[in-house]
């Protein structure tokens, strides 16, 4: 399998998108590539690797000439296989949803999956985390909607005028994001001016851990008051119902 490993190496095929394009774990391919004939190879595998090259027998090796034309035919053949494969296993996760909605899952997770393996850098892990964020807190803030909607209005993909959501609320929103965009792409506020601005901002994000925390501490409490005045220890399965029960009529007695 010498022969294998030289061609691979030099159209430029790396282990982990062979690995891909096969369905198989990268330490299963590094066996596959162990074993001296290709025929005890399980022959499904065996024949995408012959697909991929396109050759019938692994005899033909040896009259490969890799030209730039080549490369591209494996390269196409490649990503095409690899695409395959992984909208495959994305939509083997999908039952229960529609076709548009397996279709966008499936293609949301597949960029997602090709940012984070080609760019292994901070800023671009950061930046799905704080996408993550935004998915997470979008059903309790109608304006994470309007931002997204006017993002895929600035950038072409939907008309300007088309209004998903709550109509005049958007068309406010956007209004105003038209203006602080114009404003922030062509200077015409200095760091010096926004900072004063930028303060009240940290401020008023504190102030609201500060209360979130105020709530979280007074829930507690009261958490365990309810459970002492049940007699239990803990909240589990068999006593939760009652347990909140307990907190609720708490909270009402400070009314």
């Amino acid at each position: 399998m010498k022969e294998l490993n030289v061609v691979l190496t030099e159209l430029g095929i790396s282990k982990v998108r062979l690995a891909k394009y096969l369905g198989v774990s990268r330490q299963m391919l590094y066996n596959y590539l162990g074993i001296d004939d290709i025929n005890n190879w399980p022959k499904e595998k065996a024949a995408k690797l012959l697909s991929l090259l396109n050759i019938e027998d692994i005899k033909e090796l040896e009259k490969i000439k890799i030209t730039g034309d080549y490369i591209i035919e494996v390269e196409n053949r490649l990503n095409e296989g690899v695409k395959d494969t992984s909208n495959k296993e994305v939509i083997a996760d999908l039952k229960g949803f529609n076709k548009k909605e397996q279709e966008l899952l499936s293609d949301i997770i597949n960029i997602l999956k090709e940012k984070l393996s080609t760019d292994k850098s901070k800023e671009t892990y950061n930046t799905y985390v704080y996408l993550y964020h935004f998915l997470q807190s979008m059903e309790t803030n109608d304006e994470l909607k309007y931002i997204l909607a006017f993002m895929s209005k600035s950038l072409g993909f939907v008309d300007p005028l088309e209004f998903t959501f709550n109509k005049e609320k958007q068309f406010i929103f956007e209004s105003i994001m038209f203006s602080a965009m114009t404003l922030y792409n062509n200077g015409g506020s200095s760091k010096v001016k926004l900072a004063e601005s930028h303060k009240r901002f940290v401020q008023n994000i504190e102030q609201k851990k500060e209360e979130k925390l105020s709530r979280t501490q007074e829930l507690n409490t009261v958490k365990i008051q309810a459970l002492k005045e049940l007699g239990y220890t803990e909240i589990n399965e068999d006593n939760a119902k009652e347990v909140f029960e307990k907190i609720a009529e708490i909270q009402s007695r400070k009314v």
